[in-house]
């Protein structure tokens, strides 16, 4: 059996700390639950997020910081990874019909929303584009300290774009090296391919 993922545990954990959040979700009526789903949404997507001010009956200043934290975070967890309806239908199991349904429907009509501001964050991690590369394979027979080496090294050039301006950048790996960056361009790749 395997492992549960970061993510996966992440969702369990916001189960568990949403307890708080599903309680006070439910004390708003069914069209400011909805209106307030949308205008969460709206902030995920780089509008507004919704105001205090206009929930402040309902919520005191802690908990409506929890409510937007953990709606907001349930939305980019479950859009993250993909979930399928079945799955998010059992994260939801502590709210009556009324809010899973609302909470479903805003996924529904606004996934694809979610899912371009997820990938905005993404790029806005780093500006930089790779640009171009050459790699060198070397064979080091000596050091000054062993008399035979007989090491395999990589030097590999990059060139990056940032800000306009291309960068070039110069790197030596021993083959453990290497294979540690084969392998966290793997698990890159593969987190790219499931926000497709």
């Amino acid at each position: 059996m395997a492992l549960p993922s970061e993510g996966d545990m992440y969702v369990d954990t916001l189960r568990i700390r949403s307890n708080l959040t599903y309680e006070d979700l439910e004390k708003t009526a069914s069209f400011w639950a909805t209106q307030l789903l949308h205008k969460i949404i709206d902030g995920i997507c780089g509008r507004a997020y919704p105001l205090y001010q206009n929930y402040h009956s309902v919520w005191d200043s802690t908990e409506w910081i929890h409510v937007l934290e953990d709606i907001t975070t349930f939305f980019k967890v479950i859009v993250g990874k993909n979930l399928s309806d079945e799955e998010i239908s059992q994260q939801l199991d502590q709210l009556n019909s009324f809010h899973q349904e609302a909470i479903m429907k805003c996924l529904k009509s606004r996934k694809d929303d979610i899912r371009q501001a997820l990938l905005g964050e993404i790029v806005d991690i780093s500006s930089a584009q790779l640009q171009n590369f050459d790699w060198q394979l070397k064979l080091a027979l000596s050091s000054d300290k062993i008399a035979t080496l007989q090491m395999p090294l990589l030097n590999l050039h990059l060139d990056v774009k940032e800000n306009g301006e291309v960068k070039p950048y110069s790197v030596e790996m021993s083959k453990e090296e290497l294979q540690n960056l084969i392998n966290s361009l793997e698990a890159a790749n593969k987190v790219v391919l499931q926000l497709k």
